[in-house]
């Protein structure tokens, strides 16, 4: 027996067949419903049913406490619908995802801090309290004014995790003068912030959420930190089962300036529909034979003749984003298809 899965305010309807959860009929449909365990336990797949009988199945009281299931909650990585039509809240009146609502005052330890590159440190942080609900793409802002650090946004660098675990990708911005306040937060938490140390950030901010689960192929193009969003949207997608042709084409000045290599790799081996397209702007260098060369817009039709069919997520600074954004259309890609983050100067 087939039913539909109303999304409420859109009026959008999802067909969910017999066997299928309220996740999986969402997900096989291109929407993005937050998820982490997929098994009744971390509790980011909660949503409200507006009408409709569906069973639960197991799930953690931890997870849906009995006061929600009363208001009618549900978890729908577990849920299965028993009525033709279920209505659930999801989303905005044009069926794009409703973004959470930032906090001001979250706390969270650094755990661990990752050299990526010569100027790229990762920066792991482990929250104290309820974890931040964040959509892939979006960032968080932290600083500390009162001694003289600028609040200053950086992206999220990886899909939400159970565990509420966020990784921060952070460029060192040098200046001539120590009063010069352009990276002054930069070199705050690559040169002051030690292992241990109590951060307060607000979040998640930004509208970058357009959502790789798609029925079209994906392309990302990132150059930078810009890529930390990108692994964020990438991850996500990947993870859910996104099954159509997913590209990522990083831009870099030179090898040592190319990183997560590793995980490009895995994600490679792991999903065959998955492609990683590194490329070096500095020219040839040794050891780097097969190594795509030159700006992302210069050498885009060569790998991609026609974009019309692809949507199409950027990130880097705004020179970067502008230009490759140009490229793209200029190979056909839809205006609607293509999602954008530069990053600004913040000074």
């Amino acid at each position: 027996m087939t039913t539909h899965i109303k999304l409420y305010p859109s009026g959008q309807s999802v067909a969910c067949e017999e066997g299928q959860t309220v996740l999986e009929a969402l997900e096989r449909s291109g929407y993005a419903l937050p998820n982490n365990c997929r098994a009744g336990a971390c509790g980011e797949c909660k949503v409200r049913v507006r009408s409709g009988e569906f069973d639960q199945g197991f799930v953690l009281d931890m997870a849906l406490s009995q006061d929600e299931r009363a208001q009618g909650y549900g978890l729908m990585c577990m849920a299965k619908p028993l009525s033709p039509e279920l209505e659930i809240e999801w989303g905005t009146a044009d069926a794009k995802p409703k973004l959470f609502p930032p906090r001001e005052a979250q706390y969270a330890i650094l755990v661990d801090r990752i050299a990526r590159t010569p100027r790229i440190t990762e920066f792991v942080l482990r929250p104290l309290g309820e974890s931040m609900r964040f959509w892939p793409g979006q960032y968080v802002q932290l600083g500390e004014p009162g001694k003289g650090v600028p609040v200053r946004s950086y992206s999220l660098a990886s899909a939400p995790r159970p565990d509420g675990e966020i990784r921060l990708q952070v460029t060192r911005v040098d200046a001539d003068s120590a009063d010069t306040p352009a990276g002054r937060t930069s070199r705050w938490l690559h040169d002051e912030v030690a292992l241990g140390a109590q951060l307060r950030f607000s979040g998640p901010h930004g509208t970058f959420i357009g959502d790789p689960s798609v029925d079209t192929p994906v392309l990302c193009l990132a150059a930078g930190s810009g890529l930390a969003p990108i692994l964020s949207l990438t991850e996500a997608a990947l993870r859910r089962g996104f099954k159509l042709p997913v590209t990522l084409m990083f831009s870099a000045r030179e090898s040592a300036d190319l990183y997560d290599i590793g995980l490009m790799r895995y994600w490679e081996a792991r999903y065959p529909h998955f492609r990683y397209l590194p490329t070096l702007t500095r020219g040839p260098q040794e050891g780097m034979a097969g190594m795509l060369h030159g700006r992302i817009p210069a050498i885009l039709g060569q790998q991609f003749p026609d974009l019309s069919g692809h949507s199409v997520f950027v990130a880097g600074t705004t020179g970067f984003v502008d230009d490759c954004v140009a490229a793209a259309k200029a190979l056909g890609a839809q205006p609607t298809l293509i999602h954008t983050e530069g990053f600004f100067a913040q000074a």
